[in-house]
């Protein structure tokens, strides 16, 4: 848990009931959530002061990466703080007194629809794309028409009035979303604490083998990674990393790995330390017996 009294406000991307809306609540019950249009937008709300935190996805189990957001992080001068990992479970909603039969249209995310496939085979409707899932339960609620659904949390239902058709509507019950929490200013545990992981952001030199060679002195080290992604550039060369390292930054074994990275990497940039969430261990532990 992060706890600072300071914290007034957390911005998101969405309506008021998106899953990054549910994600601000569980961990932040106490402050202000802040929807915004875009993900640019809840970077600079940050930056500007209008928020003082951002609740970002990062990641999905069966969607996969948010691409935009991690083109955002190398010039957001944003810092990660720490990470929620939020189940997302789609509920069918409607607006008062709709039966399942009533329902023509459903309305929802671009990612919400396919993940709810085997459920809406059932459904003689067709699908109607929205920009986020809680947009989609607003507009229903505004049209006020039986004919049309929306796929979206329980939290949206409760904001905009409706009823939930259908509970837990997902095809697969592992959807999570990983959420990373931007601060302007880094904050890192203390040097003893455990479960720490610490986000790296580097171009790694035209040499042979350079990637290989850069990232040897964590090996060496003793230092595990968790995620490692690279992203193209202008000429479509795979030029940065972003990585995540179970380790503490002012350890002398992370020095020594960065020291060696130096040799082999440019523009390295520490986006941030912060403790692992809880559910972390037992949720990759699950995964890896399946």
């Amino acid at each position: 848990m992060i706890i600072n009294d300071n914290y007034k406000s957390v911005a998101f991307q969405g309506a008021y009931g998106a899953y990054s809306d549910m994600a601000c609540r569980s961990v932040f019950p106490d402050l202000k959530t802040v929807p915004c249009d875009s993900f640019e937008d809840a970077f600079s709300a940050v930056m500007g002061g209008a928020a003082d935190l951002a609740m970002i996805p990062i990641d999905n189990t069966i969607a996969g990466r948010v691409a935009d957001v991690h083109h955002l992080m190398p010039d957001g001068d944003l810092f990660i703080i720490g990470e929620h990992f939020q189940p997302v479970n789609h509920m069918l909603l409607g607006v008062k007194g709709t039966k399942i039969e009533d329902i023509k249209y459903v309305h929802s995310h671009v990612h919400a629809i396919p993940q709810c496939r085997n459920f809406l085979k059932g459904l003689d409707a067709k699908s109607q794309i929205h920009a986020d899932t809680a947009g989609a339960a607003k507009e229903i609620s505004e049209k006020n028409d039986k004919s049309h659904a929306a796929i979206a949390s329980s939290l949206a239902a409760e904001i905009y009035g409706l009823d939930v058709l259908k509970k837990d509507i997902e095809d697969q019950d592992h959807n999570t979303t990983r959420f990373l929490i931007l601060s302007p200013e880094p904050d890192f545990p203390p040097i003893e604490a455990e479960n720490v992981l610490t986000s790296l952001l580097f171009e790694v030199r035209n040499i042979p083998a350079a990637l290989y060679k850069a990232l040897g002195g964590f090996a060496t080290n003793g230092l595990s990674m968790s995620k490692l992604e690279s992203y193209v550039d202008e000429n479509f060369q795979a030029a940065r990393f972003y990585c995540d390292i179970e380790g503490h930054p002012e350890s002398s074994a992370f020095n020594r790995a960065l020291e060696e990275l130096g040799f082999y990497a440019r523009d390295v940039k520490l986006l941030g330390s912060y403790l692992a969430h809880p559910s972390r261990k037992s949720y990759v532990s699950s995964h890896d017996e399946l």
